[in-house]
């Protein structure tokens, strides 16, 4: 069945204002953190703007990367804190949410969606089920795209760039801003990722116990870690390339595993949605052997990440010093 879409109008794609300062193409070890927040940050803004007109016109794949991108955005913020914690800090992330919740309605229609797909054999009662979801899907992709081309969006995309360019965070001259700023980013780096690491797994620990909530919870905590160590994938030292892919697999795993768990879970939100026009809709979605099978799997990558060693410095970068 083929999804609704719609067209975007000359309104569609805010730009970022121009950016004053020149940086360089990659991250290194010894680079002061504040330019490589804003190399990171960059970077995600513009992969958000990349996909801008593709979400508009209803391509799922689009809306799935636009996602992605935002996500990694936002987890640049907070893996820089406190450094960039400022009085704009709090407007800036209230706009980045308010666009990840208008995404993620779609985003998740269209999961559930082929998850009825997939289990569907074309049987008549499925077909006439699937009708319901896509009405929905399509009225959710109206608001979508009445949001993407907003004065709203346009100024958070100003914002935003704005701020990582040059907001108050960047100007502080309190020794400990300054020392945050200039702090090398593979000390800094070294340091966040072990603290998030101890944090998952203690969490991770008690997987099989948690409600839907908090084991929500872990995945973003999960997914956290994951797209930071991707966002540092340069850095890595070559002897160390080898233990960064190892522990990517295992936190891709367990990512993979939560995340199918958290669509069944929203999969049988939405299909209570439908209850009255399809009775039981939420029943493909409850699948007690699956849950085990995916509990399983999260359990056993998290426990071959405990016994990797963590992150340190020296695997990033081995004897450099800050750059100006």
């Amino acid at each position: 069945m083929s999804r609704p879409t719609t067209s975007s109008t000359a309104a569609a794609r805010a730009k970022p204002p121009r950016r004053r300062n020149a940086l360089p193409v990659r991250l290194s070890p010894g680079m002061a953190c504040d330019t490589a927040f804003r190399i990171i940050a960059r970077r995600h803004l513009d992969a958000v703007l990349a996909q801008h007109d593709g979400t508009c016109r209803g391509d799922p794949e689009a809306l799935h990367q636009i996602r992605i991108a935002l996500t990694h955005l936002r987890t640049a913020i907070r893996f820089f804190s406190p450094m960039v914690d400022d009085a704009l800090r709090p407007t800036v992330w209230t706009e980045l949410k308010w666009l990840n919740g208008q995404l993620g309605m779609v985003r998740d229609l269209d999961v559930a969606i082929d998850r009825v797909i997939a289990e569907s054999g074309g049987e008549l009662d499925v077909i006439a089920e699937l009708r319901h979801w896509d009405e929905k899907r399509a009225e959710s992709h109206r608001l979508l795209t009445r949001a993407l081309q907003s004065a709203r969006y346009r100024r958070l995309v100003e914002q935003t760039s704005a701020w990582i360019e040059s907001g108050p965070w960047s100007t502080r001259r309190s020794k400990e801003a300054i020392r945050l700023r200039r702090c090398s980013l593979a000390d800094h780096a070294a340091a966040q990722l072990a603290e998030w690491e101890a944090t998952l797994l203690k969490k991770a620990r008690k997987l099989r116990k948690l409600d839907v909530e908090k084991r929500h919870k872990l995945r973003l905590l999960n997914k956290r870690l994951t797209y930071s160590v991707e966002s540092l994938e340069e850095l890595f030292a070559d002897e160390s390339l080898a233990k960064q892919k190892s522990i990517l697999k295992q936190l891709r795993k367990a990512q993979k595993s939560l995340g199918q768990l958290n669509d069944d879970a929203r999969g049988q939100t939405l299909a209570a949605s439908l209850n009255e026009a399809v009775p039981g809709a939420h029943i493909r979605f409850l699948n007690r052997k699956r849950e085990n099978k995916l509990l399983r799997t999260a359990s056993k990558a998290y426990r071959k990440l405990d016994k990797a060693k963590p992150f340190r410095s020296s695997d990033l970068a081995p004897n450099t010093e800050p750059e100006d």
